[in-house]
């Protein structure tokens, strides 16, 4: 029996994770790890004592059409990437790496071309994360150095969405 590489591995959790979250849309799972650690984990879901989109049986973007990347603060949730980061000391998160999955909820599917939000952005940068690892498809993902979304701040060219 061949094992599974590490960083699958991790994101076999992240997805299992993302399986917990109340979107109706997409729903996301990010586990935090360092020094071979999970020091945090984190889905898609409303905050705490709020009721979830699942429970409400809507999600207002999808109602209102909103584009897949665009207008977050219309969103009922809390994304996996903060909830993770909140989950945490800054401490143990220097350093650390976020494994992230997003699955569509229509059919279960692993998210095509994820990538955090701006706002996840600045939190896992702020936190002193030092990569990001997302799912492409059951075998593939990209490693995301957080050093590059410091170096190239689409902030400043308006670059909207993900």
């Amino acid at each position: 029996m061949e094992r599974r590489d590490k960083r699958n591995y991790y994101l076999d959790i992240a997805q299992t994770v993302a399986e917990r979250g109340t979107c109706l849309r997409r729903n996301y799972g990010a586990i935090i790890v360092k020094n071979d650690e999970i020091i945090s984990t984190g889905y898609v879901g409303a905050p705490r004592g709020r009721r979830n989109c699942s429970d409400l049986g809507v999600c207002i973007r999808q109602k209102m059409q909103i584009p897949r990347g665009e207008r977050y603060e219309m969103c009922r949730s809390v994304h996996a990437e903060a909830n993770a980061i909140i989950s945490a000391s800054r401490n143990e998160l220097i350093g650390a790496t976020l494994y992230l999955v997003g699955l569509e909820m229509s059919d279960g599917s692993i998210v095509k071309g994820s990538c955090c939000c701006s706002m996840c952005k600045r939190m896992i940068i702020n936190a002193g994360i030092d990569a990001v690892v997302i799912r492409d498809t059951k075998d593939d993902y990209r490693i995301i150095k957080v050093q590059e979304w410091i170096d190239n701040d689409e902030s400043l060219n308006g670059t909207r969405g993900y």
